[in-house]
């Protein structure tokens, strides 16, 4: 059974789509859709809502969208003890002894991250039994500052590492996560249901993780914001990995504000991530600093790399709001780093084969594959289910690479952080005498295709930030042909805050995002969406 193609067949028009959402609300639910945490916290504060009446609005919001009604599956389970969590926060609130900013607000967390009650499955049938009964040292630091963790959502199955022609969205536990934009488009991945889910106000936030392109690719194909940090600033502990060079967790909103807000609560040091060492110094409030006049004076280097006329002109258009907020803009040249893809593969495949069998060590002995090769096995025994689309190229390549000592890894390491790093993101800036750069971040959701994959298509810009484990922020340049698309911010190791100053007062000068409609397809209604 297509899963992905089935559930189209069951949508009907763009009107009857919205009624569905609005008709299987309970009449008691409060309206929770598009609000922020500060409008939550605000409700809260003033006694008008509960985080218990919050979390159940919430699960409400999820059985109506994500279970019936448009049918995203963007979320793969919701916490037995949500309620109790929620609970236990109304306490605190009523004894004023609140924890801050994120007591009381729901917080998705995407589903290769532990959390103490619920499995983590990073979408294979392999993990369904991974009952931790942990969190994540990232899940812990949210749960200590008073964050309901809601549930996990769905992604691209083993975060879109098994294979290079794989249909982003699908996994085998949670099927195919569907754009609320237009329900026929990719939500991109492999973070994709903590995309589709927050963009949908299934929650406030969402927490995603990155390798090159997995928390800012479904943002910006699901009209959100998100940052990839500086790698190091969040841990990785109890996180299934692809790789310890590349891979961090980060936040997912509707709103820069609220970004700085879920990151100021994630950045911490972690004994058993040597590449936190120095986080402890990175941790204050990123809310603060943000301001509407932040790119007055502040020097920007900008790309124009091929793209559809469309995307072309509404980039245009951010570049003048960007310029009419004081910004000063210098155009730069993309190099050209030959062999950068070839060599990120190489530690990709490579860390995977190792970061994946430390991870398996830890699990319980209820899961049975302990290595990339019991994974490969399992998936080849299970091959109706698990290979129904698309097959594991990846997962026997990088099972045939020889190690993290090897003289060809080594080798390509150096070469990828030095070509995306030095002669790449650090050569532009320089060149500009720039303090960040910008560019569109992807093109716009291409069409889910269980037969051909992923058709990606114009530009990408996050190869370069991920590689050289610098930051990268996108925030939403609004619709293009009735499509989210968004726009880059790209600085050096540690300029987080640099880029959630610049990106927030480039949103609140833009107001570029548009709400999701969950539209059957975009050709069935483009009229007023089209940007101008």
């Amino acid at each position: 059974m297509r899963i992905g193609l089935l559930a189209l067949a069951l949508v009907s028009t763009p009107v009857a789509a919205q009624d569905i959402v609005l008709r299987e609300l309970p009449p008691a639910s409060i309206a929770v859709g598009e609000k922020s945490i500060d409008e939550l916290q605000t409700m809260m504060a003033s006694g008008e809502w509960t985080s218990a009446r919050l979390t159940q609005a919430y699960l409400d919001r999820i059985a109506a969208i994500d279970r019936r009604g448009p049918t995203l599956r963007s979320v793969i389970a919701v916490s037995p003890n949500a309620l109790a969590q929620a609970r236990a926060s109304d306490a605190r609130r009523k004894a004023g002894k609140t924890l801050g900013p994120l007591d009381g607000i729901p917080v998705l967390i995407k589903d290769n991250i532990d959390t103490r009650e619920l499995p983590t499955t990073a979408g294979s049938l392999a993990l369904v039994d991974n009952h931790t009964g942990r969190d994540a040292p990232v899940v812990a630091l949210l749960r200590a500052q008073g964050a309901v963790i809601l549930g996990k959502t769905n992604l691209s199955e083993w975060a879109n590492i098994r294979s290079n022609n794989s249909m982003s969205g699908w996994s085998a536990v949670g099927g195919l996560v569907r754009n609320p934009y237009a329900l026929d488009r990719s939500a991109c991945g492999s973070s994709s249901g903590s995309g589709a889910a927050v963009a949908a106000s299934l929650a406030a936030v969402a927490v995603g993780t990155e390798t090159d392109g997995s928390v800012v690719c479904p943002s910006a194909m699901n009209g959100l914001v998100g940052l990839k940090p500086t790698l190091g600033l969040v841990s990785r502990t109890h996180v299934v990995p692809i790789s310890h060079s590349q891979d961090t967790p980060g936040p997912m909103a509707r709103s820069v504000r609220d970004v700085a807000t879920l990151f100021s609560a994630m950045v911490g040091s972690d004994p058993k991530d040597a590449a936190t060492r120095g986080a402890d110094k990175y941790r204050k409030d990123y809310v603060a600093g943000l301001s509407s006049g932040a790119l007055k004076g502040m020097r920007i280097g900008w790309w124009k790399p091929e793209m559809d006329a469309d995307l072309a002109a509404r980039f245009d258009k951010a570049l003048e709001e960007l310029r009419a907020a004081g910004a000063i803009l210098v155009e730069v040249k993309l190099p050209e780093l030959k062999g950068l893809g070839d060599a990120e593969g190489e530690v990709l495949y490579t860390e995977l084969k190792d970061d994946l069998a430390a991870y398996l060590a830890t699990t319980p002995p209820s899961v049975k594959v302990r290595t990339l090769a019991d994974v490969i096995a399992f998936n080849e025994a299970n091959k109706a289910v698990e290979m129904q689309f698309f097959g594991q190229e990846s997962f026997l390549k990088a099972e045939k690479t020889r190690g993290t000592k090897d003289a060809e890894y080594l080798g390509a390491r150096a070469k990828s952080l030095r070509l995306a790093g030095a002669e790449g993101i650090d050569a532009m800036l320089k060149a500009a005498n720039a303090q960040i750069l910008v560019t569109p971040t992807y093109g716009t959701p291409w069409l889910s295709d269980p037969a051909h994959g992923d058709q990606f298509g114009g530009p990408s810009a996050s190869e370069l930030p991920a590689v050289s484990g610098y930051p990268h922020l996108t925030v939403p340049m609004g619709l293009v042909d009735g499509l989210p698309a968004g726009l880059s911010f790209i600085g050096t190791a540690y300029a987080d805050e640099l880029l959630l100053k610049a990106g927030y007062a480039w949103e609140q000068a833009s107001k570029a995002r548009v709400a999701p409609r969950y539209l059957p397809t975009v050709a069935a209604d483009l009229g007023p969406q089209k940007p101008r």
